[in-house]
């Protein structure tokens, strides 16, 4: 056969045959292409619409996605390779899981990136997989047609990981340090960041961790959304502190035509969500701007016009670009955050909102505060602060400017002193209180001394304070320190051991925290048989147990007795603030514990010295039985330390004989017997206060 006649055994008569083989020629060229195939730029808004859909088993509707004039920013950031790092603190009802389902589609058809998204747990990554994930690769035409192994077991299909033919997408539990290892990917989302562990096996938050996967990625992106728990212990609070920029959607007063967010408000805001009492029906929200109402039928009448705001004035336009009050296009910063409620949620009436609200606020009244918090969690996405139990340091600096007495000078009606020593690695922390009848007490010194604890010389500037004494305010006598209570639990631990082995019988107590809530505030003691030296002892230091939250709610009693008397706290006008800042720096709040919910001593700020050395104080007046005191005890100590004064022979009264050892003797002799001597000089001298 020649090369001539080739062609001619190729030549088709048929029409039909020829368009056929053309079809199938076109087919197999286009299947072959594909992988390169580069689809024209679209933004996740745009892409979602013409691709998303909302399968029957995880939507209350069935069909094709449609976005929220309020979504569509939010989605278009998340597709914008500008932006690194999204946090969305939000509430229930505004679409945040389809959101995450359209993003992880989009990036795995149009985007072609490997992804990664954490879960709380295991447990929650395969229910999302099964309840969110499946559907929605089953039921988007566009992500079947880049994964293959769909409906299929494979390797390449399971609750870990699924393959498509442009990248990976794997799913993984955030409470395994284990799981932030060994993976290299393009994005990163975390769903119900706040679920997640503050600190990942020791090892970090979830977020530092994750976003280490991201490290040599073109454009890398790390998105976290969550509805927000308890405020001060909320990551995705933490993440939104860091952002650059935090934006709130905005929508135009129908009246004044200004863009204002909308608002929850409250009783000392006319701004804000408003009906009449009892009839949550009548809910309108008004302008902060002119004062003017509108209904929620009149908020839909204008959320087309919405956009996203942010502190600076700076809002996002249709084509998610950054633009200036002005509308000169600015550049977008690496790290952005935003707000939404449900009050923006077509999902959400208004009133139904104010009924919720009502019926939270009525139990709260009662003393049940769970629906609130949920309400505020989860109807208006923010954090929940618990309600706390704390004094509060303005009022206790008022109440000491209504003092007269100064620091370093017993009161009148003082009658002895006790002192609290907490043990810092660089200072001695000193708190010295006086108490009266009905233990009334003040505060009589605040000391600080610089010291190496580690060093056994400069435990003698500790021993010299405890020995110093007091001028009394009522006729110039001086005044020792009754009873002394120090921490063992620091890390001088045996150093602490040593010094008070020593001292016992001068009434220097060693302590430590009770880890039993509600204990006595003079618990058990037990026997250290080791000294600082690590030498084995056959009649060991005796250390007690402190019931520091006991202590704890009897300062928080005491403070709300108003006037002078028994059980009244006073503080000298001379204390500084940082005296009245460390004293208040605990809060008592409702904990979930192993034995149900109890109330627990929580810091509210990092130094709480002056709240300690009190309570230490507080047990060396227990261990010497102030508490158990009578009438007839307390008279006795008054006749010896603070006597009628003599107007015709008027002399200083040193009182070494403690008040305690007046007290005990007085049950054999009469008090008039008890005859004080002398005090040595004051080895205190030279001593400065440092804060």
């Amino acid at each position: 056969m020649g090369k001539a006649e080739i062609p001619r055994l190729l030549e088709v008569d048929d029409p039909e045959i020829l368009s056929d083989q053309q079809a199938e020629l076109e087919r197999v060229v286009r299947r072959g292409l594909q992988p390169l195939r580069v689809p024209r730029p679209a933004r996740l808004s745009v892409w979602a619409e013409q691709n998303f859909y909302l399968s029957g088993e995880s939507s209350y509707v069935e069909g094709r996605w449609r976005c929220w004039p309020v979504q569509r920013s939010l989605m278009d950031c998340i597709g914008n390779d500008d932006i690194e790092i999204i946090d969305w603190m939000k509430s229930k009802r505004v679409g945040y899981t389809k959101i995450l389902l359209a993003a992880l589609a989009y990036n795995a058809e149009h985007k072609r990136r490997n992804q990664l998204l954490y879960q709380p747990t295991d447990d929650d990554r395969d229910e999302f997989v099964t309840t969110e994930l499946e559907p929605m690769l089953r039921d988007v035409a566009a992500v079947r047609r880049v994964f293959p192994k769909f409906n299929r077991k494979s390797k390449d299909n399971t609750l870990r990981t699924k393959k498509f033919l442009t990248g990976l997408l794997h799913l993984r539990g955030g409470k395994a340090a284990k799981n932030y290892r060994r993976l290299t990917v393009d994005c990163v989302f975390y769903d119900e960041l706040d679920a997640f562990d503050r600190d990942v096996e020791k090892e970090g938050t979830a977020t530092k961790l994750g976003d280490g996967r991201l490290e040599g990625a073109t454009f890398p992106k790390s998105v976290r959304g969550t509805t927000p728990k308890k405020k001060n212990h909320s990551n995705i609070e933490d993440c939104v502190a860091e952002a650059d920029l935090r934006f709130r959607c905005h929508v135009p007063c129908k009246h004044c035509d200004e863009f204002i967010p909308i608002e929850w408000g409250g009783k000392k805001v006319r701004h804000g969500m408003k009906w009449k009492h009892g009839e949550p029906d009548t809910v309108h929200h008004v302008c902060r701007e002119c004062g003017a109402s509108m209904t929620q039928a009149e908020y839909f009448q204008v959320w087309e016009r919405c956009r996203w705001v942010a502190e600076d004035g700076s809002w996002i336009d249709d084509e998610c670009r950054r633009r200036s009050r002005d509308g000169s296009v600015l550049p977008w910063p690496r790290h952005i955050a935003f707000h939404i409620w449900a009050g923006y949620s077509p999902q959400a009436t208004w009133p139904g909102i104010v009924r919720e609200f009502l019926s939270a606020n009525e139990k709260a009244q009662r003393g049940d505060t769970s629906e609130l918090k949920t309400f505020i969690n989860t109807v208006l996405g923010e954090t929940y602060e618990e309600r706390s139990e704390a004094a509060d340091e303005h009022e206790l600096m008022k109440r000491a400017r209504t003092e007269t007495y100064k620091l370093r000078t017993v009161p009148t009606g003082c009658l002895l002193l006790t002192a609290g020593v907490d043990v810092q690695d660089n200072r001695f922390e000193i708190g010295v209180w006086g108490w009266g009848r009905h233990e009334e007490s003040w505060v009589v010194e605040q000391e600080v001394l610089s010291a190496n604890p580690a060093d056994e010389r400069d435990w003698a500037k500790l021993d010299a304070y405890l020995q110093s004494r007091f001028r009394q305010q009522w006729h110039g006598g001086l005044m020792g320190i009754e009873a002394v209570a120090i921490d063992t639990g620091g890390h001088f631990t045996h150093q602490v051991y040593n010094f008070v082995r020593q001292r016992e019988h001068r009434r220097v107590f060693g302590v430590r925290g009770s880890n039993r809530y509600g204990g006595p505030i003079k618990g058990t003691a037990h026997r250290q048989d080791v000294n600082w030296r690590g030498q084995v002892l056959r009649a060991g230091v005796k250390v007690w147990e402190v019931g520091t939250d006991t202590a704890k709610d009897l300062i928080h009693g005491r403070l709300r007795v108003m006037q002078p008397g028994p059980g009244y706290i006073h503080f000298s006008p001379d204390l500084p603030h940082e005296f009245f800042e460390q004293f208040t720096a605990e809060g008592r709040v409702l904990q979930k514990t192993s034995r149900g919910e109890e109330y627990r001593w929580v810091k509210r700020r990092q130094r709480n010295e002056t709240l300690d050395t009190a309570v230490y104080a507080i047990f060396a007046a227990h261990a010497i039985d102030v508490h158990r005191y009578t009438d007839r005890m307390w008279q006795k100590i008054e006749d010896a330390v603070q006597p009628p004064p003599d107007l015709f022979a008027p002399q200083l009264i040193d009182v070494e004989s403690t008040p305690a050892a007046a007290v005990h003797v007085s049950a054999q002799k009469p008090a008039e017997q008890i005859v004080p001597r002398a005090s040595p000089s004051d080895p205190r001298a030279g001593f400065t206060r440092q804060w």
